[in-house]
């Protein structure tokens, strides 16, 4: 018989394709995440899952999945699955670390624009019907001769740099391991500490993991020592920033906008998480804009992130180590 795999959410149809000629495929046609429930009853008789962000693996899961040999992530973050149960249980664990850093950097770039140059009021009156030609209405700030701190120099905080060359901007950037100096001569950037970073961007990007180390790293002392005026810009992960805490930075006018691709109430290893947005943040549309986790929603980028789970899935199921083991070499090998 066909080893069984379970899809936790949909997927484009080659991703079923590749799959289907070596594994019984159970997917999710829909576009909502599926229950515990119903993920755990599809999942008890199977040896491999392929998963996405909403989802979560702990211990208590793989003892309800028995037969599990390999957890397939279709994601780059991974705190929301117990990397040390799935190597006690013998399951292998991975992800797909090296697709999503391109996308994230342009959508960064796209709500820096969008919420400077008030893109979002900017349609909205338009379609009002209230637009008879030019006045002197909605001036927002350009980019040119301002400067933007990146918090956090990983892969996707030097996409971002590598992308603003030719912005004519000052670039800050903060981070424990210095950038060569070829690459910071070559993107214009200047290394400084986070307390300058703050005091002098323009525009702040955080760009760090999730780890308790960074958890509201954006709070209301981070903003006060920001300059009166500055945007902040959220594509990491809900929970580095303090949202309640940029709710009073806007109301008191030390922020001038807000941006935002991720959220605090996304973060499901956090027991404490919010369960909402905060409504005063929604209600604000004049100076924040926000999009619903789709940093990485690029077609093709999608639709190789899912080939990639497929084939780590595959890997493990020949009892070869998957390509985006997270746990190697602790797993046993099984064919």
């Amino acid at each position: 018989m066909k080893p069984k795999v379970i899809l936790t959410h949909r997927v484009h149809p080659e991703v079923i394709e590749l799959l289907a000629e070596h594994c019984e495929v159970v997917p999710n046609p829909g576009p909502e995440t599926l229950p515990l429930d119903e993920i755990l009853q599809r999942a008890k008789d199977a040896e491999a899952i392929m998963t996405f962000m909403p989802d979560r693996v702990d211990e208590a899961f793989l003892r309800a999945c028995p037969r599990l040999r390999v957890v397939g992530c279709a994601l780059k973050g991974y705190d929301n699955y117990d990397v040390e149960a799935c190597t006690r249980h013998g399951v292998w664990i991975t992800n797909v670390p090296d697709l999503l850093t391109i996308p994230t950097a342009e959508l960064t770039i796209g709500l820096l624009i969008g919420l400077t140059r008030n893109v979002l009021p900017g349609d909205r009156f338009v379609r009002s019907g209230r637009f008879n030609g030019w006045r002197p209405v909605l001036y927002g700030s350009g980019l040119t001769g301002k400067t933007l701190g990146i918090i956090g120099m990983g892969a996707v905080g030097q996409a971002i740099a590598q992308r603003l060359v030719g912005y004519e901007m000052r670039v800050l950037y903060t981070d424990p391991v210095a950038l060569p100096k070829e690459k910071e001569a070559q993107w214009g950037l200047d290394r400084v500490e986070l307390p300058e970073l703050l005091a002098a961007s323009d525009f702040v990007v955080p760009m760090v993991p999730y780890r308790d180390q960074t958890l509201h790293m954006i709070d209301g002392d981070a903003l006060a020592r920001m300059k009166t005026g500055a945007y902040l810009i959220n594509t990491c992960r809900g929970s580095v920033v303090d949202e309640q805490a940029v709710v009073e930075a806007l109301a008191s006018g030390r922020l001038a906008g807000y941006a935002a691709d991720v959220f605090e109430m996304e973060e499901w290893a956090r027991p404490d998480r919010p369960q909402a947005i905060p409504q005063a943040l929604l209600d604000d549309s004049e100076r924040t804009l926000f999009t619903p986790h789709i940093g990485s929603a690029v077609d093709a980028v999608r639709l190789e992130i899912e080939l990639e789970a497929a084939r780590n899935i595959l890997q493990a199921l020949r009892g070869e180590i998957p390509q985006g083991a997270i746990n190697r070499p602790q797993v046993r090998m099984s064919a």
